[in-house]
């Protein structure tokens, strides 16, 4: 039903969900292979996702890269259905992204503000999420300070949950964005050697940039003070380095992560100028590195702390690109939680009628 009703009024949106089919030649008597299927009706890492997984997302992506290039940027895969943003701390490209991707596909979009809400009178999160759903919402994006808060609240919930954020966790979405990017620009990302610089302790981005690149076949390299890397690095897939320079010329990609002065709660650096000179990507430090090297910044940007200005906005730097490919990645993720669920939902109907 879903399926029919999408290629009838977008057939565009309709050849996304059904994905790319092989064909058999007169050479082959090979059976085609299965489609894959989504089946995960809430995102709330990379952690636990296959190869698979993280490929059909990026390849759905792909597709509604199409949709933004439209005069009318509209697309029915979400008509009639609520999404809520469910943000405890701010944000500018997340909320954003998510509030355009979801209008995008026809959705209706409830915006919630926790201090504007009943969370300041002592509601919990739990409540607060009930209550919504009670109005009949469908899909809930979650930012919250506490990690694991997303899996809490796909446990008390229907709706479909994304997550945008939880504490130190994962940010899956822009991990994801993020290795739509480099993907967009080389290609297959095995044996690709990605630097991620800076403050990884409370970085929840380098965290779902970790567990997503290795999936698919880079080779990650966490780079920064020791005071700014977590405990327990040495059990993550990856290598750990202390200076910048010995492996710039080495890198692919360079993510340069900004320091979270806000979750830093003791002093864990002599200055920021003697940060800056360290691990800072600088004018005479991009000279060290490979003349096509991928720039990428998750944002917001600390101008002339971690990051050159000229180096930021000059030839390498994706950093507009990943905030244009995040919309497409945010559509993508959308239309696959909701379709599994709309999946699950039938599933549940056949069983009950069968009984």
């Amino acid at each position: 039903m879903l399926q029919k009703a999408i290629e009838k009024i977008d057939p565009g949106v309709a050849k996304i969900e059904a994905g790319p089919q092989e064909t058999e030649t007169k050479h082959s008597k090979r059976k085609s292979e299965p489609k894959f299927t989504w089946c995960r009706k809430h995102l709330l890492g990379l952690q636990d996702l296959s190869r698979e997984e993280l490929l059909h997302i990026l390849d759905t992506a792909v597709g509604f890269e199409e949709i933004s290039r439209r005069s009318i940027k509209k697309a029915p895969a979400l008509r009639g259905k609520v999404m809520v943003n469910l943000f405890f701390e701010d944000s500018t490209r997340t909320r954003n992204s998510f509030t355009l991707a979801a209008s995008r596909l026809s959705a209706d979009v409830l915006e919630f503000t926790a201090k504007a809400s009943s969370v300041s009178k002592g509601e919990t999160l739990r409540d607060t999420a009930r209550n919504l759903e009670a109005m009949g919402i469908d899909i809930v994006v979650i930012r919250h300070s506490s990690g694991g808060a997303p899996h809490l609240l796909s446990q008390c919930i229907d709706a479909c949950v994304v997550n945008a954020g939880d504490g130190f966790h994962e940010h899956p979405t822009q991990g994801l964005l993020d290795i739509f990017t480099i993907r967009q620009l080389r290609g297959d990302l095995k044996g690709l050697k990605v630097a991620i610089v800076g403050d990884i302790t409370h970085s929840r981005v380098a965290r779902s940039n970790i567990w997503g690149l290795h999936t698919l076949g880079a080779e990650v390299f966490l780079v920064g003070p020791a005071t700014l890397m977590p405990s327990g690095v040495n059990q993550l897939p990856v290598s750990v380095c202390h200076d910048f320079d010995e492996i710039i010329g080495q890198m692919d990609v360079l993510n340069m992560l900004r320091i979270q002065f806000e979750r830093i709660g003791s002093p864990v650096l002599p200055s920021v100028r003697e940060y800056s000179r360290l691990f800072g990507l600088t004018v005479d430090r991009m000279k060290r590195a490979k003349k096509d090297v991928i720039v990428m910044h998750p944002g917001p940007i600390n101008r002339g702390l971690e990051i050159d200005s000229e180096v930021a906005d000059g030839p390498n730097s994706t950093i507009l690109k990943q905030v244009s490919n995040g919309l497409a990645v945010r559509m993508a993720v959308l239309f696959l939680v909701n379709h599994a669920a709309a999946d699950k939902t039938k599933r549940s109907e056949a069983t009950v009628e069968m009984i």
